[in-house]
């Protein structure tokens, strides 16, 4: 008795040819081709969003542009600092300045407005402490609305 090997799963004996489409290489190259095309597309998109948000981060102009070039402490109850603001011309609002004292610690705090006049503002302001003050630093500006 002579045993012939038996047909792998799935094998095809000899002389019978695969049922049409079903089991076609052509379906699975047309799927990776979709899905690369549609990884394409959500790669643009994404690439589009972030330039987009990037750009619109860059290119976006602040009403008010503040800084403390300059201060000296006065004395412990007082620190002199010089204020210089760039904004639009016309544009009024407040700039928030601190001072900490030599543990770190806030010192003073205080809110000085901005005329709307002109498109620059330069001016040598006294900041009131409750210690010696060993910084001036400029918390933010913020434009009225």
């Amino acid at each position: 008795m002579t045993s012939s090997p038996t047909p792998a799963a799935g094998a095809v004996p000899a002389g019978q040819a695969l049922p049409e489409g079903r089991y076609s290489r052509r379906s699975d190259q047309e799927a990776d081709r979709k899905l690369r095309i549609a990884a394409v597309v959500c790669g643009v998109l994404l690439l589009g969003l972030v330039a987009w948000l990037g750009g619109s981060y860059l290119l976006r102009e602040t009403a008010m542009n503040g800084s403390v070039p300059t201060f000296q402490p006065v004395s412990a109850n007082s620190v002199q600092l010089q204020l210089s603001v760039r904004k639009s011309d016309g544009t009024a609002g407040v700039c928030t300045v601190r001072s900490q004292g030599k543990d770190g610690g806030v010192v003073g705090q205080s809110d000085f407005p901005v005329p709307a006049a002109g498109s620059s503002y330069d001016k040598v302001v006294t900041l009131k402490t409750t210690d010696w003050g060993t910084t001036a630093e400029l918390l933010g500006c913020t434009p009225d609305k």
